[in-house]
């Protein structure tokens, strides 16, 4: 007995002795379980708001430029999310934004050109039908880019590459350069707007939907860790996880709700009969935004996806070393097949939100969002050497990339300054992850 003891007694104050030497910000960071990397992106996010919010002269922080701000975060978040699983792999897909171009082209030639000779203009179906026919073509576009990547041996950089100019070429031929406008009613709600959001009420409701979620979640893993006998975070600490998400979430809600309707449209409602007083007086919060709710869905689905399957784990291991994940008998080609074609959907929902936010499609849509959608998944954290990325931390990277796009904007600099400044960041975020991965060796 006692021999058995010595050694547990020994650990235990050696883990206590370990424990002692971190500081109180090291004991709380330890005892959260929090993420270092993704605690100073949101940090650095944090600085970037308040510099730009004194810089514009308190016009960022403000609850029409965030509302707007999660509005145009949506795009890039979507294919962010699919960014981060083709980093994993040791690729990289150059073409996302002229997919989204090309893509948003075809639905809405769809619903404007094709359609309304068959089933007539905002019809309850065309929005469906236009949808379906985007994501088939990305899915399309994805498995002929993973096809030749995997099956050919073709580089993924080259057919990326090839593909950033195949795509934006054919999505000037289908139309010859033309803008295609307007879009269906029912599918231009995906693009955000007054109507394009769930309202105040639909909004707490989703936030406290939410919460409980969070709670449930945190409940769930701790009974899973009791379960397997792994080491359990203080109840303080799971206490404070929960009511920090809580907080954030309906944070969030609170100020999509302070965001009211720009009197003209009030004014309008008023005299359709829709609404009755003065306009000055009636105050209508836009509530969370469809695009956005999009976007996080996606993001529930990719992180479950990437973190809670098989075909996740494969991804992930593929990343950490190709030559024994193949050797462990996985059919690494399919696994690299499917990642592209995972994100040509992604990139046709996005096409979608930018598309129904315009409400036009033009041969100029997703100009460079392949550059910031790389830089969302690489700020987010994840490894240009492959086997390390979470979704959550690409779509903060997202909102990083769309906040210097949107405060530059705010601060009146010109379009090519703004294009340096998001260069330099990617090549800064690059920089530090060689830097941490270093650190971990």
């Amino acid at each position: 007995m006692t021999d058995q003891s010595e050694p547990q007694t020994t650990a235990t104050a050696t883990d206590t002795a370990r424990h002692s030497e971190l500081s109180i910000v090291g004991r709380f960071i330890k005892a959260t379980e929090l993420d270092t990397r993704m605690l100073g992106m949101i940090g650095a996010l944090l600085i970037i708001w308040i510099l730009f919010d004194i810089f514009s002269g308190g016009l960022f922080l403000t609850p029409r430029n965030l509302w707007n701000l999660s509005v145009q975060t949506a795009s890039v978040a979507v294919m962010a999310t699919g960014m981060v699983l083709i980093i994993v792999t040791r690729n990289i897909d150059l073409s996302v934004g002229s997919i989204l171009g090309f893509v948003g082209m075809i639905m809405a030639v769809t619903q404007a050109e094709i359609l309304p000779a068959y089933i007539g203009f905002d019809n309850p179906f065309t929005w469906v039908i236009a949808l379906a026919v985007g994501i088939a073509v990305g899915a399309a576009i994805g498995a002929l880019h993973g096809y030749v990547i995997a099956y050919m041996g073709v580089p993924a950089f080259i057919v990326t590459l090839g593909g950033l100019l195949v795509w934006r070429g054919a999505a000037w031929w289908v139309t010859s350069g033309r803008t295609v406008a307007p879009m269906d009613s029912n599918f231009r709600l995906l693009g955000g707007g007054p109507a394009g959001s769930v309202g105040e009420i639909a909004s707490w409701i989703v936030g406290l939907i939410a919460c409980v979620a969070i709670v449930a979640m945190i409940v769930i893993a701790r009974r899973q860790r009791k379960r397997f006998q792994f080491p359990l975070r203080p109840v303080w600490a799971e206490t404070f996880l929960a009511a920090l998400g809580c907080f954030l979430v309906l944070g969030a809600v609170f100020i999509a709700n302070i965001y009211y309707w720009p009197i003209g449209i009030v004014r309008r409602h008023i005299q359709a009969g829709l609404l009755e007083g003065e306009a000055t007086e009636i105050l209508i919060g836009h509530g969370v935004a469809i695009p956005v709710l999009v976007a996080i869905c996606v993001g529930i689905v990719m992180t479950f996806l990437a973190t809670r399957t098989r075909f996740g784990r494969y991804v992930f291991a593929l990343g950490g070393n190709p030559e024994a994940t193949d050797l462990a008998g996985i059919n690494t080609r399919w696994v690299t097949m499917k990642i592209f074609i995972i994100m040509g959907i992604l990139c046709a929902i996005a096409a979608a939100i930018s598309t129904a936010r315009l409400n036009a499609a033009t041969n100029a849509q997703g100009t460079l969002d392949e550059l910031l959608t790389i830089a969302a998944a690489v700020i987010g954290g994840t490894s240009l050497a492959g086997g390390v990325g979470t979704i959550a931390g690409a779509m903060i990277g997202a909102l990083v990339m769309q906040s210097l796009q949107s405060g530059m904007v705010l601060m009146g600099l010109d379009t090519p300054l703004q294009n340096i400044v998001v260069g330099v960041v990617l090549v800064i975020a690059v920089w530090l992850d060689s830097l941490y991965r270093r650190s971990q060796h």
